[in-house]
Parts: C-alpha cells; sequence; structure tokens
C-alpha cells in the first residue's frame, strides 16, 4: 500500500466510481465528474463496459469454459453483490468449482480483493502483474499452479491502456501461445472514434491530465492487436453491441457512446 498514489486517477478506479462501487478515491470521482461535464456519457458508459464483460463470462462459461485470468479489471465493487465476475461464472457454467485468477497492478484493488475474496473461497485468487512484463506474469508461481494452462482458459483483457501497440500484440501473442487450443482471448480497447471532432482536442487534454499513459485506439488498430485470430460474432464491435441480452441497455440506443470497443476471439 505505500505505492499507492491518492492523487492520481486509475482508469480501473474510475469505472468502479462510475459505476456507484467504493474501490475508488476523490481522485477518481473528480476525474469521471470532469468527463461527464465534458461529454455527459461517462457513467452511461461505465456501465456498458461492465455488462460487456458480465456477457463475456457468461458466454464462455455457459460454453464450457471452466477458469479464467482476468487482467485489470479493478475487481470492480461496483457489480452488485454476489454478481461479481467470479460469481457470474460459477452461476453460468452451473458448476462450483470455476477457478478465476484476477491480475490487478493497483494496490489498492489488490489489498480490497485478497481482503475480502480471497479469505471466502479457495477458487479465487488475486495476483499483483503488468502485461507490460507479461514474461514475468507467466512465470508467477501463483498464475503457473492456479491456472491449469494444458486445458481451456478464458483470457479477458479489461484494461491494456499503458501497452504501445507493439508491446499490446506482444503481450497478446504471449498469453495465447501460454493458453491451450480451445481458449478464449477477450479484449476491451477505449477509443476517441465517436468523439466530435469540435471536442476531441479538450477530450484529449483531459486524458493527458487525469489519465497520463493511457492508450486510446482506432477501431482498425484494434483490430490489428486480434489479427490472426478466430473473432467470435459479432467481432469487434461498440461494448453494447456485442451479444446483448437486455439485462442492461447503458448506451443501447447510441452504443458509440459507450467509447468502447469489445470483441472475443478464440485461440486456435
Amino acid at each position: 500500500m505505500a505505492r499507492l498514489n491518492t492523487s492520481q486517477a486509475r482508469i480501473t478506479r474510475m469505472l468502479d466510481a462510475a459505476a456507484g462501487g467504493k474501490n475508488n478515491f476523490v481522485a477518481d470521482r473528480d476525474a469521471v465528474r470532469r468527463y461527464d461535464e465534458a461529454a455527459p456519457v461517462t457513467t452511461a458508459a461505465a456501465r456498458a463496459v461492465l455488462a460487456f464483460l458480465s456477457r463475456v463470462i457468461r458466454h464462455l462459461a455457459a460454453g464450457g469454459v471452466d477458469q479464467f485470468v482476468i487482467v485489470g479489471s479493478g475487481v470492480p465493487s461496483g457489480l452488485p453483490p454476489g454478481r461479481q465476475l467470479h460469481d457470474l461464472a460459477r452461476e453460468a457454467s452451473g458448476r462450483s468449482d470455476v477457478r478465476v485468477l484476477y491480475v490487478e497492478n493497483d494496490p489498492m484493488v489488490l489489498a480490497y480483493a485478497q481482503a475480502t475474496i480471497e479469505p471466502v473461497t479457495d477458487l479465487v485468487r488475486v495476483v499483483e502483474g503488468d502485461l507490460r512484463q507479461v514474461e514475468d506474469l507467466l512465470g508467477d508461481r501463483v498464475v503457473r499452479t492456479f491456472v491449469d494452462w494444458d486445458r481451456p482458459v478464458g483470457l479477458v483483457l479489461v484494461s491494456v491502456p499503458g501497452l504501445g501497440d507493439e508491446e499490446a500484440r506482444h503481450a497478446i501473442k504471449c498469453l495465447c501461445h501460454a493458453a491451450a487450443a480451445g481458449s478464449y482471448l477477450a479484449l476491451l480497447q477505449t477509443t476517441f472514434d465517436a468523439i466530435p471532432d469540435e471536442l476531441l482536442p479538450a477530450i484529449g487534454e483531459l486524458l493527458a491530465m487525469t489519465l497520463p499513459g493511457h492508450v486510446v485506439r482506432t477501431r482498425a488498430e484494434s483490430a490489428a492487436l486480434l489479427e490472426g485470430l478466430d473473432l467470435v460474432e459479432p467481432g469487434l464491435v461498440w461494448v453494447p453491441e456485442w451479444r446483448p441480452d437486455g439485462r442492461d441497455e447503458a448506451c443501447a440506443a447510441l452504443p458509440s457512446a459507450s467509447g468502447n470497443y469489445g470483441a472475443v476471439a478464440r485461440v486456435l
């Protein structure tokens, strides 16, 4: 916790704050407020992102995936009690032995999740890791032993904001190489594609102030990260458009207001 910087917003904590969670600080809530003032869709976009993650987990678990590695989700407390991503995985699979490994690099998220989740279940683990050191992450003892890499795994990349295109492609390639055939990789990517040209300078300046180093990508740049993978229908789309199920219709009327693309790909 000595590394915790409460004065700097983090994307995962902002997501949690916008969704009504408690794993955030004043800096995160203030950043959400400033984004809402610039383009009043931040709260709805956060709900759309969480709904996308929930649908991905349910889809993969219902299809037989019984172990997940979720990177950078922030273990969002904005989800209702009993509806965390690991809860959804068990519910959708109909099995009680589904394993979920969260990978986080935010000290607050790590401390909260390790204190509130790990003590009550042997089927969820939270480890410190960063995709910028993907080889170290894959070599971590818990990562190697908690997940059975000889069987299919659901890899969910929620936050890869600090990675340039080459770094991100390398991280994805390493994860897919480590995963068994029949695995899946889900990707969430922030974009400015739908922001009107007249607002781009202000939003870009706000991003630099609140989330320095956060990388946004166009649809073409996002698609390039998944090159060579077999995309599950409907492919790379705005997150509200990925297999909507009517449970949460945030940004459904204007999917681009979510500000994020999402996709799920098969690892062959």
